[in-house]
């Protein structure tokens, strides 16, 4: 019984993690205001593998699917999931990067996304490289959110790892795959990103922090 419990833990805890791996391009079908909550209904052929309550990243937020059909599927975003992301700013039409939760024992080809947004940030430069890409970011450096060069960082959703890394903000790298196969190849000079960074760097950003204060 206690490995069955131990096991139903586990699963409870990474069922809101992810990898940063993009799995589909949704599209948004509907968006539908309630008070002050957006749902959100996509297009994506994960639909039909969807469950009830079922975690899935878009672009790189952890919502809850609330309602299914065989094409599509329906998120709710709240006021302060609005607030923090660039969901308010979704259109109709709008390609969206998802990923399901991560399952126990998968593998983990990304790094571990948690789908929690620390803040947005603006694209302010694409380079087109021999085929690639290079895009550079810039964010808010006084929430305290930092880079480092080859350390991860999550944008749309998307496990990124860092090329260069100043104060306020970074470049990545894209591949023609990544570039393909995300929202990546919409985007352009003044695009709003979702900002997700490394859960370890967060975590010794902040012991750091109370080390120095004490």
């Amino acid at each position: 019984m206690s490995n069955v419990r131990n096991f139903d833990i586990a699963n409870l805890m990474i069922k809101n993690m992810f990898t940063g791996i993009i799995e589909d391009l949704g599209v948004i079908e509907a968006l539908n205001q309630e008070d002050t909550n957006l749902h959100l209904t996509i297009k994506s052929k994960l639909a039909s593998e969807l469950k009830i309550d079922q975690s899935v990243s878009h672009n790189g937020v952890c919502l809850t699917v609330i309602d299914l059909s065989p094409t599509t599927y329906t998120v709710t975003a709240i006021k302060e999931t609005l607030d923090k992301t660039t969901l308010n700013s979704l259109k109709l039409g709008a390609i969206v990067n998802l990923e399901r939760g991560l399952k126990l024992g998968a593998r983990l080809d990304g790094h571990m996304v948690q789908g929690h947004v620390d803040q947005v940030g603006q694209c302010v430069g694409v380079e087109e490289q021999n085929g690639s890409w290079i895009f550079r970011f810039e964010y808010d450096s006084s929430l305290g959110n930092v880079t480092i060069e080859k350390g991860s960082v999550t944008v749309n959703g998307v496990s990124l790892t860092v090329v260069d890394s100043k104060d306020n903000g970074f470049s990545v790298a894209i591949i023609p795959y990544t570039y393909a196969h995300t929202n990546f190849h919409t985007f352009k000079k003044g695009s709003i990103v979702n900002l997700e960074f490394d859960v370890i760097g967060k975590y010794v950003s902040r012991l750091y922090a109370k080390t120095s204060i004490s």
